[in-house]
């Protein structure tokens, strides 16, 4: 019979799971708590939208020996997927299990099982922890892991409120800070190892390509004015719900504050890139307020470039809003379309060095 795992040091890792401020780094410290804990190399974690489908997923693999009598690590490494994500079949199965169930799940997996839980926000299903081992879950171990992903959970939804705008629901100014830094880390890494600037015709694959969009609202002044603020924020209020509507779960969409959006779309090319902003662009000018009728957005563009700041990409994004607003406004343009034929000029900014 398997002895009890003993478990004193769980909350030493919950101390530094709950220290932690960005939520990818929650995510990670989850898995890396646990793992030791059940005495296994292997942990993931699934994230799954509203329709079951899964977004994300985080694999842990801890490597360990024992060197001089004592045990050590010998590698920690985290692999995290946002697109191409092919599930096994096993743990596909799995998966749908525990949709059913809404509880843990223990599937035999040749010698060993497959083990799963699953993950809950405030009110909904949002993703799996599984782990594969030679032996089922004890019941001090199970009380263990509930433990551990309600606090999780409950964490992790503390986080996700502090960057919420309030009205909207959208991530904030704030989350776009984290993201946009992390996103530059994963972009300059991706530049030094493939010695090549961002490209803007790549197709096919997986996207390589991101562009940070700025989105406002075409005479929003004029509609607080007429029909008052109240009416107003419920102008803003379903020009999120479009916008999120007209946008893919891949894409991150922030309110930057009033009524200007930002938006981060991974594409490999101008193309693709362009074709989903239109796509927004068309969803808010076919749609008719209450109160209000047509209204429009207009929008500029830009290609994400590890080499320069992110508040510059940003900058020249809302440079070819203002080109657009000067234009007659719905409409959407790219910045570097706007350079190549004159409209702008250039100007010497920011720049980072990668070596």
């Amino acid at each position: 019979m398997k002895s009890e795992r003993p478990a004193p040091s769980v909350l030493k890792q919950l101390g530094e799971m709950t220290a932690c401020r960005e939520m990818h780094l929650v995510e990670q410290s989850l898995l890396r708590t646990l793992g030791p804990v059940l005495g296994i190399k292997r942990t993931s974690l699934y994230r799954v939208d509203e329709q079951g489908i899964v977004t994300r997923a985080l694999h842990h693999t801890r490597d360990a020996a024992i060197v001089g009598g004592e045990l050590q690590r010998t590698s920690d490494q985290i692999e995290e997927l946002s697109s191409a994500i092919e599930l096994d079949p096993a743990v596909a199965n799995l998966l749908d299990t525990l949709r059913l169930l809404d509880r843990s799940s223990t599937r035999q997996q040749g010698d060993g099982y497959l083990i799963g839980y699953p993950l809950h926000g405030a009110d909904h299903l949002c993703g799996y922890f599984v782990f594969e081992r030679d032996h089922e879950v004890t019941p001090t171990e199970h009380a263990v892991i509930h433990g551990v992903l309600e606090v999780f959970s409950n964490y992790y939804a503390l986080l996700d409120a502090s960057q919420r705008d309030r009205l909207t629901g959208l991530l904030n100014r704030y989350s776009l800070e984290l993201n946009l830094n992390r996103m530059w880390d994963v972009l300059a890494q991706r530049h030094k190892h493939g010695g090549e600037r961002p490209q803007t015709n790549r197709r096919g694959g997986r996207a390589q390509n991101y562009w940070v969009g700025v989105l406002d609202i075409d005479h929003f002044k004029q509609v607080n004015d007429t029909h008052g603020h109240i009416i107003g924020d419920e102008i803003l209020l379903l020009t999120a719900r479009l916008l999120e509507g007209a946008f893919r779960r891949s894409d991150l969409l922030y309110r930057y504050g009033g009524e200007e959006f930002i938006v981060i779309v991974a594409a490999n090319d101008v193309a693709t890139a362009t074709q989903i902003f239109e796509r927004a662009r068309q969803a808010v000018a076919h749609f008719i307020f209450p109160q209000v009728g047509r209204l429009s957005i207009s929008g500029g563009f830009s290609m994400a470039d590890p080499t320069v700041l992110p508040q510059t990409i940003i900058n020249r994004a809302d440079r070819a809003l203002y080109e657009a607003k000067a234009d007659g406004r719905n409409r959407i343009y790219f910045y570097d379309e706007l350079i190549r034929t004159g409209r702008l000029a250039e100007v010497q900014s920011g720049s980072i060095d990668l070596f």
